[in-house]
């Protein structure tokens, strides 16, 4: 049987840009030895957004060596990159972006969202790359909820 080694509060909120109000529920900083590969999982919203028509996420920013997986729960997300791929997910959509040997991308809500508004809700999991693939390609993959196989618990 496993044991539980710590119980812990998750950290307040805040602002990745203007778009993404977020909790790290964990970081490599503070559970990085415990959680290997994993190195940062951060909860962003609920959080409702009026309707506007201002640019609002996070701007062009690096990363290397390792990938981040994005599922959105409500709302919408916009990525765009370095290497020319992007693309918007909603609800029940996957972004599984490979940073590889490096890549710089920002991260914004779509003009459709920012025009409407609305609750945004998304989580963000970041996991290290084995050092064999550090320097991989860079890459990027949207996964739409109708391409992500679903099956029931049983009972």
């Amino acid at each position: 049987m496993k044991q539980i080694t710590g119980v812990y509060t998750a950290p307040s909120q805040h602002w990745v840009g203007n778009g993404f109000p977020v909790r790290s529920l964990f970081s490599y900083q503070t559970h990085g030895e415990q959680l290997s590969p994993f190195l940062l999982l951060d909860y962003a919203g609920p959080h409702s957004f009026p309707a506007g028509s201002g640019k609002r996420g996070v701007g062009e920013h690096p990363h290397r060596g390792f990938e981040t997986v994005t599922v959105v729960y409500s709302g919408e997300v916009e990525h765009r990159d370095s290497t020319g791929k992007g693309g918007v997910i909603g609800p029940g959509d996957v972004q599984w972006m490979t940073a590889g040997a490096g890549i710089l991308h920002e991260e914004f809500h779509s003009a459709e969202f920012t025009r409407t508004g609305g609750e945004l809700k998304m989580i963000q999991l970041w996991v290290n790359l084995p050092a064999k693939d550090k320097m991989a390609a860079p890459g990027y993959q949207s996964i739409t909820a109708d391409l992500i196989p679903r099956g029931r618990a049983a009972g």
